[in-house]
């Protein structure tokens, strides 16, 4: 079965351009999930798990800034403004809100591919392959793969989300808090036995030995760092 890949939710209320981005997204690889109103797009962002967001800033329910301003109080997830506004202080607004980029409607494709990749290899610090190697551990950001002792491991989204946050920032110990706000939103950021649970579940399948693990470390008290 081939691997699906990246995963892009789309925050727009005109359902051609949601009809036009699911078809010309999935065409290349990725993986679409859409909504049609601010508040929709901000619970669609905790179930589908994107790895970049489309938002469109003419919502029917809330301004786009305000869900851009909502989604950077807990995720770093990479978003690109589409919108029909093209006056400089939108574009402005938008990107101090933590926009990652702004692209006006009409728009050529290729450009908003193109625009992705960039997002995305920013999102993955910079590399010019989203493939991270921790020894026999691989994790190919682009295709949402996760290969250990060369063999590809079944991981769940969440599982996914765990180990992709902590592999963007190997070496850095993330706390129990900002790896819960990330993968599970903000009402979780206190729940550290659910976190310990899939930290587990992760060992067990990446791990050659999960009592003695080589590449999630534990640092009591604090978080989890990957080696």
């Amino acid at each position: 079965m081939e691997s699906k890949g990246a995963r892009i939710l789309v925050i727009d209320d005109e359902s051609q351009m949601q009809k036009l981005l699911r078809v010309a997204l999935t065409s290349h690889g990725y993986e679409v999930g859409a909504a049609a109103t601010g508040q929709q797009g901000l619970s669609e962002v905790t179930i589908f798990r994107p790895d970049l967001i489309i938002l469109d800033l003419g919502l029917p329910d809330m301004d786009g800034l305000e869900v851009m301003t909502r989604l950077r109080e807990w995720t770093k997830t990479p978003v690109i403004i589409l919108s029909a506004k093209e006056q400089e202080n939108d574009k402005i607004l938008a990107l101090d809100a933590g926009a990652d980029d702004y692209l006006t409607k009409p728009f050529g494709m290729g450009e908003l591919l193109a625009r992705i990749r960039a997002a995305m290899r920013h999102s993955a610090g910079g590399a010019d392959e989203p493939i991270l190697k921790f020894d026999d551990l691989v994790i190919d950001l682009a295709h949402r793969r996760v290969v250990a002792k060369d063999e590809e491991v079944k991981l769940t989204p969440t599982e996914y989300d765990l180990i992709k946050n902590l592999a963007i920032h190997a070496g850095k110990v993330l706390t129990h808090k900002q790896l819960l706000k990330t993968c599970w939103g903000p009402t979780y950021e206190n729940d550290t036995h659910y976190l310990r649970v899939f930290i587990g579940q992760l060992r067990r399948k990446i791990e050659a030995d999960p009592s003695r693990p080589r590449h999630i470390i534990t640092e009591p008290g604090v978080g989890y760092r990957l080696l």
